[in-house]
């Protein structure tokens, strides 16, 4: 995983010696807006949830961070993880004529390529985060529509194949996943995770996180102890939302469970979740590195906008982090950029 962060660093760092010395004269980029050679860029942002909820926290940091850096103007729009608030900000954000808007892929494509059409008929430069756009990355490539996030499918079932190994379940155990079938694009996730799991021959239980639970997770802790009331025997319960993975703890006390009478797997850090890892609660999580989720879509619009650059689709999520290191994320995790 290191050697991985260490490549990734050494790639970021050769992109903005790229970027400082294409499109204009190096000596002339750097001395405009003291190096900020994005400055006048103006981007809507939709870091997806609520206003300092888990994980969007995180993305916003990331965009913030590329704002300062770039010197881009952003204006950030929070969506509470409705997809059908998104698609009507959406339609607000092309009405303020921005150069570029960022936006969750949650309400997937069948609800987005018309909006999405008309964003770009306007010259308006689109590209996706978190949940991909498929249909319209293809369309708009050229243009610049990149995405940065997991792929969903495959980040589900990897999880799910981990947390078989980890855990050292057997056929015909029980597990529950809490998740998202009912969004095209974003349900490919959970259903990843429901395949991993019933290919290794376990019992799998779905229920969907309501819009209740979505928007606060702590709210679905009556139904997390109802189930584990009704299904004593489960031994696994996958959360898909960083939200409901933070909230392990609470969930678990909810069923008057103590740290490990189940195992718990999901997505994301954030400090709730280093404490739940750290405390037992929580004993397998893949980290999105949604800081990035933040910054590249940011860096993504200036690149195509100033530089003319096509999409650049960028997969974040790939590594799993447990108790075994765990305290190597943690400093970063509590600063909400891991």
């Amino acid at each position: 995983m290191r050697t991985r962060k260490l490549l990734f660093a050494a790639a970021a760092m050769a992109l903005a010696v790229l970027v400082v010395s294409c499109g204009k004269p190096a000596a002339q980029t750097a001395s405009a807006a003291g190096g900020k050679w994005a400055q006048g860029v103006h981007i809507v942002f939709f870091p997806g949830g609520p206003q300092g909820g888990v994980f969007a926290v995180n993305v916003y940091n990331g965009a913030k961070q590329a704002e300062a850096d770039l010197g881009v103007k952003v204006d950030y729009v929070w969506s509470d993880w409705d997809p059908q608030k998104m698609i009507q900000q959406f339609q607000e954000a092309v009405a303020t004529k921005p150069d570029g808007i960022c936006i969750m892929g949650h309400p997937g494509d069948e609800s987005f390529d018309a909006l999405i059409d008309q964003a770009e008929a306007k010259g308006i430069i689109v590209t996706s985060q978190n949940t991909t756009l498929d249909k319209a990355e293809a369309k708009y490539l050229a243009k610049g529509f990149g995405y940065v996030g997991a792929e969903n499918y495959s980040a589900g079932h990897a999880l799910g194949a981990q947390a078989v190994m980890t855990f050292s379940l057997k056929k015909g155990d029980r597990a529950m996943v809490w998740g998202l079938l009912s969004q095209p694009s974003r349900g490919l996730r959970t259903k990843g995770v429901i395949d991993a799991l019933k290919e290794a021959g376990l019992k799998v239980d779905y229920n969907e996180i309501d819009a209740a639970t979505n928007k606060d997770p702590a709210s679905g802790a009556p139904t997390f102890a109802g189930y584990v009331s009704s299904h004593p025997d489960v031994k696994l319960v996958v959360t898909d939302h960083g939200g409901l993975t933070a909230t392990a703890e609470t969930y678990l006390k909810a069923a008057g469970k103590k740290a490990g009478d189940i195992a718990i797997a999901g997505f994301d850090l954030s400090p709730a979740t280093i404490a739940a890892i750290k405390g037992g609660f929580t004993g397998l999580v893949i980290d999105q590195q949604e800081w990035l989720q933040g910054y590249l879509p940011i860096l993504q619009v200036a690149l195509s906008k100033v530089y003319g650059f096509s999409g650049l689709h960028i997969n974040t999520g790939a590594g799993f982090v447990d108790k075994s290191n765990v305290d190597f994320v943690a400093p970063l995790a509590e600063k909400n950029i891991r």
